[in-house]
């Protein structure tokens, strides 16, 4: 389970706007919890810049696992 296999990058792409829409949704709700300590609630529109680079490390740990679930469906482990 490398990040060479030949349908990697486009796993990658296909995979990147759910995660991302998911980093920004998780982050949304960690703006909203951030109130109860005093701290202002992070904005959607916030909230969707800061997935877009967040997005990225997220995404390759998600297409690595989804490849091994492929990987290991089609018993190419």
């Amino acid at each position: 389970m490398t990040g060479t296999h030949p349908r990697f990058g486009r796993l990658y792409l296909l995979l990147y706007p759910f995660t991302a829409l998911a980093v920004a949704i998780n982050l949304f709700m960690l703006g909203l919890m951030w109130q109860a300590i005093g701290w202002p609630a992070l904005s959607p529109v916030t909230a969707l810049i800061l997935c877009v680079p967040l997005g990225i490390p997220i995404n390759w740990a998600t297409t690595r696992w989804v490849q091994g679930l492929i990987d290991e469906a089609e018993g190419r482990k």
